[in-house]
């Protein structure tokens, strides 16, 4: 399996404000409506349409909340195989902080070569778990300072 390509999108100003409202709109529809699937127009033509799984259109809406907070969003597919640059991109980390955790045995990978390739899975179930231990070791850190006062 080659090394999945992310595409990515980085907002600009109109962008941005082009999706605040499409963000509402699309949130707003999928409240109102429990279809499991949703059919699009295209253009001016009614008669243009296609259907969306319901899952695909709440994953665009969580896409859209990230452009309309400024954010950019990359789409990987899962299960995929990143390089290492890749996946330290996508944990936000330099690339020899994340060969450290590979290393170490903290993310599961495998050798092709001289690369290493990381699974997209085993990538956000590593984020998932260090971000429940950060979240703990600051709720520690809240409950310290309430004491000392």
């Amino acid at each position: 399996m080659r090394p999945a390509e992310p595409a990515s999108v980085q907002p600009d100003a109109a962008a941005i404000a082009t999706t605040r409202i499409a963000a509402r709109r699309v949130h707003r529809y999928l409240t109102d409506h429990g279809e499991r699937s949703i059919r699009i127009f295209v253009g001016e033509d009614p008669g243009e349409t296609f259907a969306i799984p319901r899952s695909a259109v709440e994953l665009l809406a969580r896409a859209l909340d990230y452009i309309a907070a400024g954010q950019g969003v990359k789409v990987v597919p899962a299960p995929a195989e990143l390089t290492t640059r890749q996946a330290a991109d996508l944990l936000n980390v330099s690339q020899p902080y994340l060969v450290g955790l590979l290393d170490a045995g903290e993310i599961e990978h495998r050798d092709v070569g001289r690369h290493r390739l990381v699974r997209t899975d085993a990538l956000m179930a590593f984020k998932r778990s260090d971000d429940l231990k950060r979240r703990g070791i600051a709720d520690e850190l809240t409950v310290l300072d309430h004491e000392v006062g």
